[in-house]
């Protein structure tokens, strides 16, 4: 008996789960109707970083996002945002490069290079970064960026040994 109603259980649940996957995950071919939504936000993220438009990021941002900065700050959709309307991050450049968009079902991870120009708290941080940003689809049909991480790519001259001194004659 214990056996039926353990089987009555997982055959609910499996119709449950069934009936909710296709919310979630998108079907082979979708995935470029997708791909083109992300890319799409990729721009809109350009453009309201660039010109501080703090409501298209209050709409880009999901609601727990976090971010990990280029110096290892941890920030909240509150706090991006913040800094953005005092303007303790500014970005006059964004120019990406290099970009991948990946979907694994209702998430898609994108990742890029990125030439910028821009200040933190009025110090220059111009230079080229790799980033990966991370949206999730929503139940109701949109996407929103949950996670951000960025890195700074230094050239190889950074890492190349200094040039031996002239030899003496």
């Amino acid at each position: 008996m214990r056996s039926t109603k353990a089987t009555k259980r997982f055959l609910a649940a499996s119709l449950i789960l069934a009936t909710a996957l296709p919310l979630y995950a998108f079907p082979p071919h979708r995935k470029h109707e997708a791909r083109d939504q992300i890319l799409a936000l990729e721009s809109q993220w350009r453009t309201a970083q660039v010109s501080d438009d703090t409501a298209a990021m209050e709409k880009l941002l999901a609601p727990d996002y976090l971010g990990i900065m280029w110096n290892g700050d941890v920030l909240t959709k509150t706090q991006q945002i913040d800094r953005m309307r005092t303007r303790q991050l500014v970005l006059t450049s964004y120019e990406a490069t290099d970009v991948n968009v990946k979907i694994k079902g209702s998430v898609a991870i994108v990742t890029s290079l990125a030439h910028v120009q821009a200040s933190s708290d009025n110090h220059p941080i111009d230079g080229d970064y790799r980033y990966t940003r991370v949206y999730q689809h929503l139940p109701g049909g949109t996407w929103q960026i949950t996670n951000f991480e960025i890195t700074r790519v230094h050239s190889m001259q950074d890492h190349r040994p200094a040039p031996p001194p002239p030899a003496a004659n």
